[in-house]
């Protein structure tokens, strides 16, 4: 397997040097990551800043995604390496692609590159060895045209239209090679670009060709038996579709030699024109049509796929009606800026992601969340608040680019510029996600390795027959190009890649963000799922369920001391508490508390009036004094957290006024969601929160979980799911990819949910649910299975065929005719298995 390494400055604020405690936990918390094999400090001079040097895999983890984890808990890290995601037109199919692989890696400084046969490539480079200059140069040796470039700088990823003279020019310009364009795409990626080879027919040229090829040889075959035309016509018709079936095999077959190698469409040039030599004209002509054929076939199957990826670009507006001044003018949706005011006339297209300011009406979000019912918008209350910044948006108030308005007209604060949207970002990490190569696409990569040279072993063998076999030495040659066909593993080659692009597109499609093959197949193994429980299974949103009052304490005079003592806390529970407490109180005056203590975990101290207030759980108080809570006080508390209840235990001094119970109540899917998961194969629900124990085991009961834990602080979470893994191999961590995100981090597959809502989550997330719905999951998870289980099938398919035609062709049982129809419709089969998840329904 190939390991790399990388030198990355590390700079912390007010860290001393590299041996202080941060850089120590950056480290434990950066080698938890899958992929990341070491991270260590690197011997450098005494006067030079200290480098973290990381030891990866580059098929499991990219540099942005280290840079990412790396700043996300405290590095800032220089920007020496450079991160490229390139669509380029004129990529045929997988092999093809993966020559273009060995070709970029080749330049000085390309740290790693993949390549898809639907025509992106991703580039991982240092930027002090080479640049835009060099990799566009490289590109235009392959033949190919950019159409499209994202490269990625402090801000992100930025994409911008292209064309290989901008892109040189660009390039030229050194250290500004990572661009930041500010304008939109007017390029429609919906267009089947990625395929139009050229030629006299466009996009369809290849395909016509082959048709062009099929019908002079019907009509040369056909000819050939009327005594009456003499012998020439057939040939002539023959030789003309040698020409139109040969023309895209021979032009790639050049290409490949000319780079010192060679695949299927040069053996296939070769035994076409051996049949030729021997005067089998027609079984030549045939090998090309049906050759051909079948590659113009393959490409249409794969462009079912690539346009349901493509129609997600094409989902947001190119313009949009901007307000000023109190009057309305249609402005591009590059031009829209934060703080703008837009308007969204009914039954319309939302232009950018905003917050409502005025008007109400109801927005059909399956676009981007997968959901199927229109969720009602209503105005922020403060229209005036920039809200660019804020990851707390009610989702009421917030609208995603992309989106359709309902019956009403709605007026748009804009918080997001058209480049970093949700749609911009998810078009862009569905793209990324394309160039990830799954482990079982690892794996079949490694066997052509070494399969591929045993074959041509063989093939040589074979040519030689005729020395041994008392036979001519065409006998030989045709037996040699038959084995040759039947042996190549086009089939294996695009089995898994197809397989992983319909998965990912129909995910995207139902709003679940799946960010390549790995997690795609992982996901599709799992046995049990970690779950974080407030605001995942729960509502996340606490509420007052009771409030006891203990010896001569008045409920109203109890909920008031609460109030105002939680009233200085920002703790979600305490939110609770004063929002609930106003409630019941009905407008009644709240005393001021002052001078706020918090103790973690446990509680907090304040002062009323001349009173010590204390708040918190039975933890709190038996290390505070002597003054600990009595038996009958104590089994109280017991008994409401033994129903769920998160309980707060009041002291006024040194007595005890009394008690108050919160709880946060199940999300109202959570319980068919686990039973559908159980369903479908999950064998283990474990929740992990940092509630007690009774509270876990409650809600545990209540929703169907197979297991609870309880009392976790955060970073006993990670050891959860580190102990997790232990047990079941393969865990996957659900949460909101925000406070989970070491968990995430840790386990085999992280799932964010609400990940529209939240650019961190997008991030970090392996897999991101768009939509804040737990039902979304048994999707996710079956979509899942259903890629894994027809990438085995492809696998079976392609292997197996392959492992029948080599002994048939060998043994002349098949003719180089039937390897080829069988070959190519193996290939086919294989692409079409693929295309099956495109209309997967849970």
């Amino acid at each position: 397997m190939k390991k790399l390494q990388l030198k990355i400055p590390v700079i912390l604020p007010q860290v001393p040097n590299e041996k202080d405690a941060c850089v120590k936990r950056l480290i434990k918390e950066l080698e938890a990551e899958e992929g990341l094999e070491k991270v260590h400090i690197a011997d450098e001079q005494a006067d030079s800043v200290p480098q973290l040097c990381f030891h990866y895999d580059p098929d499991i983890i990219s540099i942005d995604r280290i840079q990412s984890l790396a700043e996300r808990t405290g590095a800032e890290i220089t920007e020496k390496y450079g991160h490229l995601l390139i669509e380029v037109n004129g990529i045929r199919h997988t092999r093809q692609a993966r020559t273009i692989e060995k070709s970029l890696l080749a330049i000085e400084g390309v740290l790693e590159a993949s390549a898809t046969a639907g025509g992106l490539i991703r580039l991982e480079y240092d930027k002090r060895e080479t640049n835009l200059e060099e990799i566009s140069a490289r590109l235009e040796k392959e033949n190919l045209k950019v159409d499209k470039s994202s490269s990625a700088d402090e801000d992100g990823f930025v994409s911008a239209e292209k064309d290989p003279e901008k892109l040189n020019e660009e390039g030229k310009k050194g250290k500004e090679a990572d661009h930041k364009d500010k304008g939109g795409h007017d390029h429609e990626e919906g267009e089947d670009h990625a395929h139009a080879h050229g030629g006299i027919f466009g996009k369809n040229t290849e395909l016509i060709f082959a048709i062009i090829c099929g019908a002079l040889l019907g009509i040369g075959f056909g000819l050939s038996y009327v005594a009456s035309i003499p012998d020439w016509v057939s040939l002539s018709l023959y030789v003309g579709a040698y020409f139109f079936g040969g023309y895209f095999t021979a032009k790639e077959a050049i290409q490949t030699v000319a780079k010192g190698g060679f695949e299927i469409d040069f053996l296939m040039l070769v035994a076409a024109i051996g049949a030729a030599v021997l005067g089998e004209w027609a079984e030549g002509a045939l090998l090309l049509f049906l050759f051909s054929l079948g590659h113009a076939l393959e490409h249409y199957a794969m462009n079912k796929a690539r346009k349901s990826i493509a129609a997600l670009a094409d989902l947001a507006p190119k313009t949009a009606l901007l307000k000023k001044d109190g009057k309305t003018e249609e402005v591009g949706i590059e031009k829209l800026g934060i703080g703008d005011i837009i308007v969204v006339k009914p039954n319309s297209k939302i232009s950018a992601d905003g917050v409502v300011v005025d008007g109400k009406s109801s927005v059909n979000q399956a676009p981007i969340t997968g959901e199927s019912v229109p969720v009602d918008k209503v105005p922020v209350e403060d229209s005036a608040k920039d809200y660019s910044e804020d990851d707390d948006i009610k989702d009421e108030n917030r609208v995603f680019a992309g989106t359709i308005n309902g019956n009403n007209t709605l007026e748009i604060k804009v918080i997001k510029e058209a480049k970093d949207s949700t749609l911009s970002r998810l078009v862009k990490l569905v793209n990324e996600a394309q160039t990830q190569k799954s482990p079982t696409q690892l794996l079949t990569d490694k066997f052509e390795r070494y399969f591929v040279p045993s074959v041509l072993v063989l093939v040589g063998l074979l040519l030689l027959a005729f020395l041994v076999i008392d036979e001519p030495f065409s006998a030989s040659f045709y037996r040699a190009m038959a084995v040759l066909v039947a042996a190549s593993p086009c089939a294996l080659a695009i089995s898994t890649p197809s397989a992983v692009l319909s998965g990912v597109a129909r995910a995207a499609r139902g709003g679940v963000l799946i960010k390549g093959g790995r997690p795609l197949e992982d996901l599709g193994e799992l046995t049990a799922l970690a779950f974080d429980k407030t605001g995942t299974l729960t509502e996340g949103k606490p509420k007052l369920t009771q409030v006891v009052p203990l010896g001569d304490m008045q409920e109203n005079e109890l909920l008031k001391i609460a109030v105002a003592v939680e009233g200085l806390s920002d703790h979600p529970l305490a939110k609770a508490v004063v929002r609930d407490g106003k409630e019941r109180l009905e407008g009644k005056e709240i005393p001021d508390a002052s001078n706020l203590e918090a103790v973690l975990g446990k509680g907090i101290k304040a002062s009323l009036s001349e009173d010590k207030i204390y708040i918190g759980n039975l933890d709190l108080f038996e290390g505070l004094d002597e003054r600990t809570p009595s038996e009958k006080i104590a089994t109280k508390v017991r008994g409401l957290e033994g129903g769920g209840n998160t309980t707060m235990l009041i002291r006024k001094n040194e007595e005890y006024i009394g008690i108050i119970a919160l709880m946060d109540t199940p999300r109202g899917a959570a319980k068919q969601t686990l039973s559908e998961l159980k369903e479908i194969g999950i064998k283990r629900m474990i929740m992990l929160t940092g509630d007690n124990q009774k509270v876990a085991d409650a809600v545990a009961e209540e929703i169907g979980l197979t297991d609870a834990w309880g009392s976790l602080l955060p970073e006993e979470k990670v050891d959860a799911i580190k102990k997790l893994k232990e047990q079941e191999s393969k865990v996957a961590m659900v949460g909101d990819g925000v406070n989970d995100a070491p968990a995430m981090a840790n386990s085999t597959v992280g799932i964010a949910m609400g990940a529209a809502g939240s650019d961190v989550a997008l991030e970090t997330a392996d897999i991101a649910l768009m939509a804040d719905k737990l039902e979304t999951l048994p999707f996710a998870i079956g979509l899942s299975r259903k890629a894994k289980a027809i990438i085995k099938q492809n696998l079976w398919v392609s292997l197996g065929i392959v492992a029948l035609l080599i002994p048939a062709t060998i043994f002349g049982f098949a003719n180089i005719g039937v390897a080829v129809v069988i070959h190519e419709g193996s290939t086919l089969l294989v692409v079409f298995n693929a295309l099956r998840l495109l209309a997967y329904n849970k």
